[in-house]
């Protein structure tokens, strides 16, 4: 397993076109990836769980994941969440 803090950095947060940007990369991976936040958690490969965790800019997430695959998808999932999702400024 595999374990990140992550902090939301695009000014909208975890907005419909982000959560979906992020549940296309989970689901090039095997592994299970999941996002938690105080206790709630989503699976990052189900778009609406990820919508659910009502994520603002600020937002301190930790990202795990657990698989075959865990070291690239964790790095993936990360750099993908500090690059705001390919969002611009």
């Amino acid at each position: 397993m595999a374990e990140r803090q992550v902090t939301i950095v695009n000014r909208l947060g975890v907005h419909a076109r982000a959560a979906k940007v992020l549940v296309d990369a989970a689901k090039g991976f095997a592994s299970e990836i999941t996002l938690e936040k105080t206790g709630r958690k989503a699976d990052c490969k189900r778009i609406m769980t990820v919508l659910m965790l009502e994520a603002p800019v600020g937002t301190e997430l930790l990202l795990r994941v657990t698989g075959s695959d865990e070291e690239e998808a964790i790095e993936t999932m990360a750099n993908l969440i500090a690059n705001r999702f390919g969002e611009p400024d």
